[in-house]
């Protein structure tokens, strides 16, 4: 009973299908199987389907922003069972997220924060046109793990660079892993400015992140994906 709940939760997120995730979560937690055990054995290996999909072009966008509704309405039903304790356990790490300074555009951007949130990460999202000082204002307010800026707009990308700086001054660059992304980001840039990685689309950022974590300050930088 346990293996077909548990596949059940996988192929609503692969269907894209926010009820039955949800119903399929409210029959893990009466089947009395570890909420946790649901989120990473059922309806991440769904996400990883979805993710890989995504990465072949076999899916698009729309696809995993629904797939994404899915995820999130079942966790919505599995968190409050959860201990405290395994809550923390489970993230991967805090990032902050945000498209720098004079640059609205968000798709993108978007897209990572949610593969980010899906992936395990705890991600707090500052939207667009972001202050370089409001990312680390942020970091320090929540002590994040990394800092994740996108711009597509090739005049905006130099405020990455202010936000690295001003680490620096502060004293406090170590702190963060510093992330570069977007239309009009290279990895050549990314190494220019300091920064620790650069994924090339959402999936490549997520495991960006995921080997910034795992490797700590051992990793060669910046960690590219994508390239």
């Amino acid at each position: 009973m346990k293996e077909e709940i548990l596949e059940r939760l996988s192929n609503a997120i692969i269907n894209s299908d926010e009820e039955a995730a949800k119903k399929a979560a409210v029959d893990a937690l009466k089947a009395e199987i570890d909420p946790m055990v649901a989120i990473t054995d059922g309806l991440n290996k769904g996400m990883d389907v979805i993710g890989e999909r995504f990465r072949k072009f076999e899916i698009f966008l729309p696809n995993v922003m629904l797939a994404a509704d899915a995820m999130k309405a079942a966790v919505a039903v599995l968190r409050p069972h959860i201990k405290p304790e395994r809550m923390t356990e489970s993230v991967r790490g805090k990032v902050v997220i945000g498209t720098i300074f004079g640059d609205v555009h968000d798709i993108g951007k978007n897209l990572v924060a949610v593969m980010l949130e899906l992936a395990g990460f705890e991600v707090h999202d500052l939207g667009c046109d972001v202050q370089p000082m409001k990312f680390i204002d942020k970091a320090e307010e929540i002590g994040a793990n990394i800092i994740a800026m996108s711009s597509l707009l090739t005049p905006c990308m130099f405020y990455h660079k202010d936000v690295i700086i001003s680490l620096k001054d502060m004293g406090n660059r170590e702190k963060y892993w510093i992330m570069v992304g977007g239309g009009a980001i290279t990895p050549e840039w990314a190494e220019e400015i300091g920064a620790d990685g650069w994924g090339r689309n959402a999936n490549d950022a997520v495991e960006v992140a995921k080997i910034l974590m795992k490797q700590g300050r051992e990793v060669k930088r910046p960690v590219v994906i994508g390239e």
